[in-house]
């Protein structure tokens, strides 16, 4: 594929928020990690560089190698990216007085540049820095000031190579996207044509050239990412795909038979197969998050091995894995750190000897539902709210019981129903209930309770990387802690939860 952007990762936070802007213009873009590049730079029509938590001046600091790169393909540095240029190039980064962190004007603006068309002074920029560009080297020319950091945009003359201290990807730099624009289209000249539908057609035709006449199996969970990805594959090789889903026990109420026949419904070839017994019994006694993800991601892969071998002819298994998990759980080897494990990454064994078909693997969750609205899938389906792989096995804090899991499905039942009966159930992006290790004194009617607490969540954000609670009507909290008190036995307090990510995660475990 040409007409590709690279983005070289030094372990940002905002790395995947690089890679979205880039996409949001119609140009595809690829993370690697600074110390894992591709080896074929032919591919790539231009290059950015990421920033970094760490300091150009300290003994550990990451060193990319540029020689394929610098003065021979159009470079964007962001951040620690523009340091690494100065440091390293003749230039001169020092400590800053103060730490350079949060909302910033342009002072000064070069005319004249291509760069920096359409951004004026006194456009808000977006710093997050402690070192700072004291000199720029021989080569550089400046372009744009704030009132504190003299360097905030360069360019070195005889190369297309730009360098910046502030951050372009976030929102809080208002002229971000048209900086993006300019490098991109008006300086190193890529075309805007990554699409819903160019993906599809050039998916389509890789699946049928990959699988030729074998067979696909694939697990489906009844969320957006695997429902797209089954619906592409099908569109690609019709029957050769067999499709199960598996009730893990640990679904929201009712959802396994209403998603089981919402994909027949579909066209999809798909089994149903209640393994709930199975992961209940796995998960028997286990508190720790991390082992509860991998018990469920292993009884998973379990229950599918052995519904494989039924399925005459299955080479290959069908995952909608999709791009922030891949980059999540590569960075384990790079420079980025990993929150949590993916269960749908990297985790099949040797013993399965079925061939990874992902064909969303390079898509970000915004994409996987534009891609489905090309493919015309339902707008409610598509809608959905992301719920996590392991289910309420993460949403249960502690040891995990059928009677717990009973609990929460209706609890998590009454919150979803009570946001779409008030409309407002499309305004966030991701809402559920934990069921937490904590019992608490109430009172009902004039006898004392000594029962669970749960807590309800309700987040807005793009692709999950960052979230912002949502601030919901206090009214409507207000009936949906009281219809969850007297409808669910055993619950006697509801509490929201107000954390926003960073520093908190979406889910508690």
């Amino acid at each position: 594929m040409q007409n590709k952007v690279l983005i070289l990762d030094f372990g940002s936070q905002y790395t995947q928020l690089i890679a979205r802007r880039v996409r949001e213009l119609l140009i595809y873009s690829e993370i690697y990690p600074f110390n894992n590049p591709p080896t074929d730079l032919t591919e790539f029509n231009a290059v950015i560089l990421s920033g970094s938590p760490y300091s150009v001046r300290s003994d550990d600091a990451p060193h990319p190698d540029l020689i394929g790169i610098k003065g021979k393909l159009p470079l964007l540095a962001v951040c620690y990216g523009a340091q690494y240029l100065s440091h390293f190039y003749g230039g001169i980064v020092k400590p800053s007085d103060l730490r350079e962190y949060g909302r910033a004007n342009l002072s000064h603006v070069k005319s004249n540049e291509t760069f920096l068309e359409g951004i004026e002074v006194g456009s808000q920029v977006w710093m997050s820095h402690s070192d700072t560009i004291d000199k720029l080297p021989k080569e550089g020319i400046l372009l744009a000031s704030t009132q504190d950091i003299t360097n905030a945009a360069f360019r070195l003359e005889g190369e297309s190579t730009y360098g910046i201290q502030f951050h372009p990807e976030v929102y809080h730099t208002l002229d971000g996207k048209k900086l993006l624009e300019n490098f991109l289209i008006k300086i190193a000249g890529l075309s805007q044509d990554w699409t819903p539908d160019s993906f599809v057609e050039r998916t389509i035709n890789q699946v049928r050239e990959n699988i030729g006449s074998e067979k696909v199996i694939m697990g489906l969970s009844g969320g957006v990412d695997s429902t797209v990805a089954g619906v592409l594959l099908n569109k690609a090789i019709g029957d050769q795909l067999q499709c199960v889903f598996v009730n893990n026990g640990l679904l929201r109420k009712n959802e396994f038979n209403s998603v089981l026949n919402q994909y027949k419904g579909m066209g999809l070839n798909v089994i149903g197969l209640d393994a709930s017994n199975q992961f209940l019994e796995a998960l028997k006694g286990e508190s720790d998050p991390e082992r509860k993800r991998k018990i469920i991601g292993n009884t998973f892969i379990d229950v599918f091995d052995e519904e494989s071998k039924k399925i005459e002819g299955a080479k290959w298994l069908g995952q909608g894995t999709i791009y922030p998990d891949v980059i999540e759980s590569i960075s384990v080897n790079g420079p980025s750190a990993t929150i949590k494990s993916h269960h749908n990454v990297g985790g099949l064994p040797d013993y399965m000897k079925l061939k990874l078909v992902e064909p969303l693997k390079m898509l970000f969750k915004d994409e996987v539902r534009r891609v489905g609205a090309s493919l015309e899938i339902d707008s409610e389906l598509l809608g959905r709210h992301p719920f996590p792989g392991p289910g309420l096995g993460i949403r249960i804090l502690g040891n995990i019981t059928a009677e717990k899991v009973k609990m929460l499905q209706e609890v998590d039942a009454i919150f979803i129903d009570g946001l779409k009966s008030w409309g407002l159930y499309d305004s966030v992006w991701q809402a559920g209930a934990m069921l937490l290790p904590v019992n608490s004194v109430g009172v009902m009617g004039d006898e004392r309770t000594y029962e669970k607490c749960v807590a309800l969540r309700a987040v807005q954000s793009t692709d999950g990387m960052t979230a912002d609670w949502v601030d919901l009507p206090h009214t409507f909290l207000q009936k949906i802690s009281n219809e969850i008190i007297n409808k669910v036995k055993g619950v006697n307090r509801v509490v929201y939860d107000i954390s926003s990510k960073p520093p908190a995660t979406i889910e508690w475990e």
